[in-house]
């Protein structure tokens, strides 16, 4: 037995008599599920309050803000969580772990909620892929086994690969199409025969800025803009993760506070 089990009165995995051992695999296959589902509904939430109609439709997928935006959003739980897998458990499976929890809620709620309910086609409410960048950075900590560099190396690629795995998926709702004398895309044609609520923000123009000034390319200024931001992101988060993965003792609590009284 360990010094430290042995000062705060706990026992060792190969003290357990097979019968708590038992107990205690049957407690971690309940406590796996209930932190994946915990890990989906935070992650699910965090994206659909700051990320929202971004990726909720296809017409909003668009050259300058979605590629802003969603990668800058979606960076922050896997980086806290990458904290907690790697410091405690040392896999390098917290941006997977992340991810893919939020597709399972992302699917969840435009099937169930979107299709079933509102009748919203999935062509129009589909979210975005984020699995590839979330192996990447991954695969950076698993490689580097520093933090640091997994935000100055993973992190843009994080941010950098977001466009290249859903241009695949997006390219075909960018085709031309002429309906009633106006040439729009098959994305907007989409979007306008499925009527949304008519609330200010859902009329306006897609794309309307001035970031062609550069080359032409809006999508490149944006992606290299979301990695420098997700470079940040990712430290402010992982500090956040270190934060809230903090372990301590009740009696050492007790202990200081005895102490405070005394």
């Amino acid at each position: 037995m360990s010094a430290t089990a042995q000062s705060v009165g706990t026992k060792s995995a190969g003290d357990l008599s097979p019968v708590m051992a038992s107990m205690s695999r049957k407690f971690d296959m309940l406590l796996v599920p209930i932190l994946f589902l915990a890990i989906t509904g935070a992650i699910h939430i965090h994206m659909m309050l700051l990320g929202g109609d971004w990726d909720f439709w296809v017409d909003w997928k668009d050259r300058r803000f979605w590629i802003t935006i969603t990668p800058i959003i979606t960076i922050c739980f896997p980086a806290a969580i990458q904290y907690i897998t790697w410091v405690y458990f040392r896999l390098p499976i917290g941006a997977t772990l992340s991810i893919v929890g939020l597709l399972f809620g992302e699917w969840m709620n435009r099937y169930f909620g979107f299709t079933l309910w509102a009748g919203f086609p999935a062509t129009l409410t589909w979210p975005a892929m984020l699995i590839a960048s979330a192996l990447v950075l991954d695969t950076v900590l698993m490689l580097s086994k520093n933090w640091l560099a997994t935000a100055i190396i993973g992190a843009p690629l994080f941010a950098l690969l977001f466009y290249a795995q859903n241009i695949v998926i997006l390219a075909p709702y960018h085709v031309p199409l002429e309906h009633m004398g106006q040439l729009m895309s098959v994305a907007d044609m989409i979007g306008y025969a499925f009527v949304r609520t008519a609330t200010p923000e859902y009329l306006r123009m897609i794309e309307r800025g001035t970031l062609r000034t550069f080359g032409g390319e809006s999508a490149l200024i944006a992606s290299f803009f979301s990695a420098f931001i997700c470079m940040l992101m990712y430290m402010a988060w992982w500090k956040m993760g270190e934060i809230g993965g903090r372990q301590t003792w009740m009696k050492s609590i007790f202990d200081k506070a005895a102490k405070v009284r005394a």
